[in-house]
């Protein structure tokens, strides 16, 4: 399987303006507004996460949109490295 050892980041998962039930999983507090996969991309290399950018593929509950996903290394909690992501995003914003 190509994805074995990997973390899959899916923009919803960092999204300011989606909810919980539409698949965020960190605090609005933490989360960045409409973050992009090239974003993600950028801060995930920076963290040295070592990204992979797939820009086909849709997120299951947003089927309709293909926004795209990045898989990086599993060397931590998803959570953890959500966080990190968008602390990395804000900083690049700035």
């Amino acid at each position: 399987m190509k994805d074995r050892g990997k973390l899959v980041i899916w923009p919803a998962y960092i999204d300011k303006t989606k909810s919980r039930k539409d698949g965020r999983i960190v605090s609005r507090k933490t989360s960045v507004q409409s973050p992009t996969i090239t974003e993600i991309n950028q801060a995930a290399a920076k963290l040295g996460l070592n990204p992979e950018v797939e820009a086909d593929k849709a997120y299951p509950k947003s089927w309709w949109e293909a926004k795209g996903r990045v898989l990086i290394d599993n060397t931590a909690p998803k959570t953890h490295h959500c966080r990190r992501i968008c602390a990395a995003i804000k900083e690049m914003r700035s």
